[in-house]
């Protein structure tokens, strides 16, 4: 390690998916399609909400923070990967490299403790309806949401700092945005202090929230036993499966890529997770609230009608003007 170069980096190479050339035209058009429908899906799921009385709810204000945490999680990322398959510059530059991984990790742990919430949120109103709205409530969801922005903000900028601390022997990244793993392995030393800062104070932070989510239905379940009620158990599961399977996509990825040693780094195989929690994940969260959640389908059949209605009457419209 003490052979190689140390050089003054200014900007980054991002070679993306340079180990796939001959994949990367239908690679470009399966991402962009995926990248689309994720941003469509979360924002339209996030209309509905706003729009539709009968979702304005503590559980559905945080569902609605978790489609906006995914429109803004793809958007870092993706576009960038896209332009890079194109033949131009693959350059970014160093503060805008540590700009992005800043708002990736910020992004990224968000998701995570919105996750945690909605876990929360299910805990109380299966384990204690009666009690439910006094428990939970608007402002204590506010709360919770303005409070993790700042936890995860603090932590990836403790992260962003110490990468901008290290010596690079080189500037070519082996991904197609900057993370913190591909960028750690360009330094001339071990980077010993980040490496135990992700395995401790990034444990705490990260999958900590994993812990409170495995808690909660550790309760949720211990209520249903006690109930002795199959009606309770049928609700439970058709309350709970979407946000069990968001959770497992998320920290399937989450695990997988970070919590590990670097030693253990696979350079195709961090490809495709980072594209799975990156563009997968993001499109598939809005189908799984939408198409397993009776509330939220109702709601969107009631917003197109709606546009229906109007669409119907636009051209009425229009031509009494123009009598």
């Amino acid at each position: 390690m003490a052979t190689r170069n140390r050089t003054e980096v200014t900007e980054f190479v991002l070679l993306g998916l340079a180990s796939w050339p001959e994949m990367q035209p239908i690679i470009f058009g399966i991402v962009l399609a995926m990248y689309l429908v994720a941003v469509m899906g979360n924002a339209l799921l996030v209309i509905v909400v706003l729009l539709d009385s009968k979702l304005q709810t503590p559980m559905y204000f945080l569902l609605s923070q978790l489609s906006f945490i995914d429109i803004f999680l793809t958007t870092i990322t993706v576009p960038q990967m896209l332009v890079h398959m194109l033949p131009v510059n693959r350059t970014i530059s160093f503060n805008c490299c540590i700009i992005q991984l800043f708002f990736f990790m910020t992004v990224g742990s968000m998701e995570g403790h919105l996750l945690a919430a909605m876990a929360y949120d299910r805990c109380a109103a299966i384990c204690d309806p009666l009690r439910y709205s006094a428990i939970i409530s608007h402002r204590l969801c506010l709360r919770i949401t303005l409070t993790s922005w700042v936890v995860v903000s603090l932590n990836s900028l403790l992260y962003s700092v110490l990468v901008t601390r290290l010596t690079f022997c080189g500037n070519e990244v082996t991904h197609f945005f900057c993370d913190i793993t591909p960028l750690l392995k360009l330094s001339c030393t071990r980077p010993v202090v980040n490496e135990m800062l992700i395995f401790t104070e990034g444990v705490a932070v990260v999958v900590s929230p994993f812990f409170f989510i495995l808690g909660s239905y550790a309760r949720i379940g211990v209520a249903i036993v006690r109930m002795h009620s199959v009606a309770v158990l049928h609700k439970a599961l058709s309350t709970c499966s979407s946000h069990v399977m968001v959770v497992l996509l998320l920290y399937g990825s989450v695990i997988r890529m970070y919590l590990r040693p670097s030693s253990s780094y696979d350079l195709d195989q961090d490809h495709q997770i980072a594209i799975f929690y990156t563009v997968v994940t993001p499109m598939l969260n809005p189908l799984i609230y939408s198409l397993r959640n009776k509330e939220v389908k109702g709601a969107l059949q009631r917003l197109f009608r709606k546009l229906c209605i109007l669409g119907n009457f636009q051209p009425d419209y229009q031509a009494n003007r123009e009598w």
